[in-house]
């Protein structure tokens, strides 16, 4: 049965901008404002489980990044986004994206599906670790690490420090026309609408976030299941190889959308194309194609980089769709 069309006018937005009075990681440098870092022990909790059929889940959150709202938005109209911006109670000169990874407990297996970000792209990711203490695990009980693509964000936790693996029994999942173009070639990366040694930074972030795990990758096509509960979907345009999942178990499903949108009030709410996607046209399809499977199916999505915990519903609407936050699970 098909979803329901919705006037947009009949749908109350709410919007989170979270983090907002934090150090805040910027695509250029970073812009501090005159408050105390989210990393402080006083912040809220990071986690978050719910059950998707017979699979336990918890949202395990590795912080924030974020850059300037044209970034994600790039084909925006200038006043409209501002506009949009206010609208939704967020800043005007920056955008906060949260980095929702999520593990999922199957078959006597820990799943976690994108690794995080780490520091690669600021001081506000890496605390997947002490999120993962905060259930009572630790780096050395997860058997897998599922990533959508290798941008520095869903990898940059592979690394240690000391330039280890930081999962150090897991086996990572990398899809194999990502690793063929980011970490086997030197990347053409002025597609991206960043200075130029942003793009330098960026590209040696992915080959050092993978270094470690290099000679025992395992690399997949999207649209093949990695473990039973655990399918992959074809999404590229983003990024030459990038899949995003559906987790399944029994009547029960949800779909993580990786970075189909950043946020949703401007690639979700608003039709604007991301500016880091490599090819827009097949990233505006794939997309739909996804979007749409999840309004029509009714099925529950986890944005990677919406506001935490990232659980919602997509509505199809009159002019495309609308971002529904999932209600609190106590």
């Amino acid at each position: 049965m098909n979803a329901p069309t919705l006037n947009r006018r009949t749908i109350i937005l709410s919007a989170v901008a979270g983090a907002s009075s934090t150090l805040i990681p910027d695509l250029g440098g970073f812009r501090s404002a005159n408050a105390q870092t989210a990393s402080s022990s006083s912040g809220n909790a990071g986690h978050y489980r719910f059950r998707v059929g017979e699979i336990s889940a918890t949202v395990l959150s590795d912080g924030v990044i974020g850059g300037p709202p044209r970034v994600y938005a790039s084909n925006a109209p200038e006043a409209e986004l501002q506009e949009v911006l206010r609208h939704a109670f967020l800043p005007t000169d920056h955008m906060t994206l949260n980095l929702n990874t999520l593990l999922i407990e199957t078959s006597g297996r820990r799943i976690l599906v994108e690794a995080g970000a780490g520091k690669t792209m600021g001081p506000n990711g890496g605390r997947i670790f002490d999120n993962l203490a905060a259930i009572g695990l630790g780096a050395a009980d997860i058997d897998a690490v599922v990533v959508s693509h290798t941008h520095p964000d869903h990898v940059g936790n592979l690394r240690t420090a000391d330039g280890g693996k930081a999962f150090p029994r897991a086996t990572v999942f990398v899809p194999k026309s990502d690793w063929n173009f980011f970490v086997r070639t030197d990347p053409d990366l002025s597609y991206m609408p960043v200075p130029e040694d942003f793009r330098v930074r960026f590209a040696a972030a992915i080959k050092n976030s993978l270094q470690p795990v290099t000679n025992e990758v395992e690399l997949y096509e999207a649209g093949a299941e990695i473990v039973p509960g655990l399918t992959t979907i074809v999404a590229s345009g983003h990024t030459p190889g990038m899949a995003t999942f559906l987790v399944h178990s029994g009547n029960d499903q949800l779909l993580l959308t990786a970075d189909l949108a950043y946020h949703p009030v401007v690639n979700v709410d608003r039709p604007w194309l991301p500016g880091p996607d490599r090819d827009k046209e097949t990233a505006f399809a794939s997309r739909r194609r996804i979007f749409d499977r999840a309004a029509t199916d009714r099925i529950p999505v986890l944005g990677f980089h919406f506001p935490f915990p990232g659980l919602g519903r997509m509505l199809k609407t009159d002019g495309g769709y609308a971002w529904v936050p999932a209600n609190w699970q106590f």
